[in-house]
């Protein structure tokens, strides 16, 4: 895992952190942020509380109100308590600082981010205990479900088990499996293609164009998977379980999921007879979902202790646990970086592009006697690198020898291979020729030569985040534009300054319980001039004592 202690040198200017020269951090979410790995600093933005416009906080409030209701005694019972343990309350949206605060108790915490986020990034910091919380809200339109992440998923679904030590625990747990899993290029693509169709879905200005395109872009990216990776069976395990999770007796199930927590619609539809209900094993795993549908069907766990048993059995599968040639040929096919562990502990981080037979096996499990990397090359040791990358190709041969600092060389090795060349020093090598079985071998001239009797690991993704995000990060397709944000301030000019002053105006009244029947008919009148907001409708319904009109938004 990499290094938890705050970096003294860089930060995101997109970050609310203080750091050297700066003025101190103070707040509990600014200390959370400063304890944060530098790379994962630049996927976190700052709450902006104040630009919760006042219909933002009346979505908050109808949803808790409709989810504490139904759930009182369908949620797992640590449901209602673990809400208070969080500081998730159901009048207003959550404050990440006392979210910060209450968590701190659980060991845990949280940090606002933009939207999507990548898999890794979502999976690391969820490993560290720290709770990704996207700091948007869902439209009124889409109040039943969004496919997009918001607070009221990310705080109200996912927070409130965490006060089970148990679950939290396996939170953790799944996390860390999923930062291991080897995604492939294609996973990259789904989720830049997702990324941007939810992006356009929350935004009030998108035409309908957009949006078709939007969709068709994920379609097409769905389409082009050649196979299903490692990082695609984790995501569905941790959907079947930390989001669309069921526990308890198959015939009365309790929820645990944030998905079914944080969606009226869906917390409504999974416990009747139209979801089939069934055992949860780790063939969950090869079981695909839709974001954009409810579920036909889901997994129900005996209890919390069986999550780890389901997560030990699908674990014993992935490269990072078998590594050999099963991890090399997990690497070949995935065509993105991941890293190598060898036998004396380094870590090799690049993109496997060829590997070479052995004309016998190397060791239990290996049969390999040759694996190209493409470059950039990052050597590291318990996931700190060790120098800068190389920027040529690494070359790694498996057997038994020794390989000089310096000064020409010759390796035979029992796999058939024979390399020779000249070692510069750092493990660069040069002049480099080799035969496999007595056929000559196009080799580069010039590479990172490595030697090991043993591949015990192949894991997803560099061995130093830290390093490999300063070097690199930039270049990430990530950083690429600010849809999130755009569509934020769309959403806020969407709502018309008298509609808000309307919301406004009623959210005082309730605070202060001064409440005007008069005043009251009036906002009701007021509101007519806005047929398509029924919110605010119910919301002044309710101050009436009346039964608020039902939404007529079709489930998202």
């Amino acid at each position: 895992m990499p290094d938890f202690r705050p970096p003294l040198t860089w930060v995101s200017s997109r970050c609310p952190v203080s750091l050297e020269g700066a003025p101190p951090v103070t707040t509990p979410t600014e200390r959370t942020i400063a304890r944060l790995p530098a790379h994962l600093r630049r996927y976190v933005v700052a709450q902006d509380y104040a630009a919760y416009t006042p219909r933002d906080q009346a979505v908050w409030r109808h949803i808790l109100g409709q989810l504490r209701g139904h759930l009182r005694d369908k949620a797992h019972p640590v449901y209602l308590d673990g809400l208070e343990a969080t500081g998730i309350g159901a009048e207003a949206i959550p404050s990440l600082d006392e979210m910060n605060e209450k968590l701190s108790k659980l060991g845990w915490s949280c940090v606002a981010v933009r939207g999507f986020i990548p898999p890794a990034v979502f999976t690391e910091l969820q490993a560290l205990g720290v709770l990704a919380i996207a700091a948007d809200i869902r439209t009124h339109e889409h109040i039943q479900y969004t496919p997009a992440p918001d607070i009221v998923h990310e705080s109200a679904g996912h927070a409130p088990i965490i006060a089970n030590r148990r679950y939290a625990e396996y939170l953790k747990a799944v996390g860390l499996v999923g930062f291991k899993a080897i995604a492939s290029v294609e996973d990259q693509a789904v989720f830049e293609a997702i990324r941007n169709l939810s992006v356009v879905k929350e935004d009030p200005t998108a035409s309908d164009a957009e949006i078709a395109h939007a969709q068709a872009r994920l379609e097409v990216a769905n389409a082009s998977h050649r196979y299903t990776s490692e990082s695609t069976r984790a995501s569905r395990l941790y959907w079947w379980t930390a989001e669309y999770g069921l526990v308890g007796d198959l015939e009365r199930p309790r929820i645990y999921g944030a998905g079914l927590l944080s969606s009226i619609g869906e917390a409504k539809h999974c416990l009747t007879s139209n979801v089939k209900k069934l055992p949860l094993g780790v063939a969950c795993a090869d079981t695909d979902y839709d974001i954009t549908r409810m579920q036909p069907q889901l997994f129900v766990a005996r209890d919390f202790e069986h999550l780890f048993e389901v997560l030990a059995e699908f674990e014993s599968t992935l490269a990072w646990k078998r590594g050999g040639d099963l991890g090399l040929q997990e690497a070949l096919r995935a065509r993105t970086v991941n890293h190598l562990v060898l036998a004396d502990g380094r870590e090799v981080t690049g993109k496997v592009v060829k590997l070479l037979p052995a004309v016998k096996d190397v060791a239990p499990g290996l049969s390999t006697s040759l694996a190209r990397l493409e470059g950039p090359i990052l050597t590291s040791r318990h996931g700190h690198a060790d120098g800068k990358p190389f920027n040529g190709a690494a070359l790694v041969a498996f057997g038994e020898g020794t390989l000089p600092e310096r000064g020409n060389f010759r390796l035979a090795l029992d796999s058939g291979l024979v390399l020779e060349g000249f070692a510069v020093g750092g493990g660069e090598v040069i002049g480099l020729r080799g035969t496999l079985a007595g056929r000559e071998l196009v080799l580069p001239s010039m590479a990172r030569l490595y030697l090991t009797e043993r591949l015990p690991s192949v894991a997803g993704g560099p061995a130093d985040p830290g390093a490999w995000d300063r070097w690199f990060g930039e270049l990430d397709a990530f950083t690429a534009g600010d849809g999130e944000a755009q569509a934020r301030e769309r959403k806020a000019l969407a709502l018309h300054p008298s509609l808000a002053e309307l919301y406004r105006e009623v959210r005082s009244l309730r605070e202060t319980g001064q409440l005007s029947a008069e005043r009251l008919e009036q906002i009701a009148h007021a509101s007519s001039d806005f047929p398509s907001d029924w919110l605010l409708r119910a919301e002044v319904a309710e101050l009436r004592g009346e039964v608020p009109p039902q939404q007529r938004v079709a489930h998202a």
